[in-house]
């Protein structure tokens, strides 16, 4: 498919039910359906493409890139999931772009790394039923004998959405899992809502209590001083936490 034949097209807004009934088309092979479902989401691409800009690629390739993953999204498209199209293609068309953005221009993930990051998610779930709460990075390398950074590298190599089903936090023992947050952003402009998946992606790969005292500040509207007291540690143990964990989640976002 030609993708800059649509650059500068504005296509008609598409409901939901009529989505959905496209990508079924898409998905059974027919190419019309696909190509007007690309021509109607080509905006979720450029919003994406901005997130990525000033690193030195051409903004076209970056743009053709997330078409790609524009593509994928209608071909994998769920309907169980019960999203939007728009929530569900979002992380496929940034997970395009960070891989040619993390291989210097090579989309290719090499067979040992997703049977890694296969062992790992068996390995978390293992972990989890065992302890009755998520593991952290440090007790997943220990069982896989691998690094940490290992651990991050693989889980990276391969976006897809079903990480939008990670449990982020455990909320009195039921699991809130971050399409929970997502899907909040429905009716919120695109660019929005990327930016909101973006953070929550960056929430999701902080350690268990960093992400709990999070959650509990900004999500729940916590003080520190209340944090404290259901974390057993001091006030000050918190702010510090806080500030370092806001910093290193700004520096991801810049890497995002």
């Amino acid at each position: 498919m030609n993708f800059s034949a649509f650059s500068g097209e504005q296509a008609e807004i598409l409901g939901h039910e009529e989505t959905i009934k496209l990508i079924s088309e898409a998905q059974k092979g027919s190419q019309e359906a696909q190509e007007i479902l690309v021509g109607n989401n080509l905006g979720l691409v450029r919003s994406v493409v901005r997130r990525f800009s000033n690193r030195g690629y051409d903004r076209d390739d970056l743009f053709q890139l997330g078409c790609i993953g524009l593509i994928k999204a209608i071909q994998k498209f769920d309907f169980s999931f019960g999203v939007r199209f728009s929530t569900y293609a979002v992380p496929m068309i940034i997970g395009e772009i960070k891989r040619f953005l993390r291989d210097d221009g090579i989309i290719k993930v090499s067979r040992s790394l997703k049977q890694t990051a296969v062992r790992i998610k068996a390995t978390k779930e293992k972990l989890q039923k065992k302890h009755g709460r998520e593991p952290t990075l440090q007790q997943i390398a220990d069982e896989l004998d691998i690094t940490k950074e290992e651990i991050v590298m693989a889980l990276d190599s391969s976006t897809y959405p079903e990480y939008l089903y990670d449990v982020i936090y455990h909320d009195d023992g039921s699991p809130i899992h971050l399409i929970d947050k997502i899907s909040e952003t429905d009716s919120l402009e695109d660019s929005d809502m990327i930016d909101r998946i973006m953070l929550q992606d960056a929430i999701a790969k902080l350690e268990p209590r960093e992400r709990q005292i999070i959650f509990l500040r900004y999500f729940k509207d916590q003080t520190q001083t209340e944090i404290a007291e259901v974390l057993g540690i001091s006030q000050v143990q918190v702010s510090r936490i806080e500030k370092r964990v806001l910093q290193n989640m700004k520096d991801l976002m810049k890497r995002a």
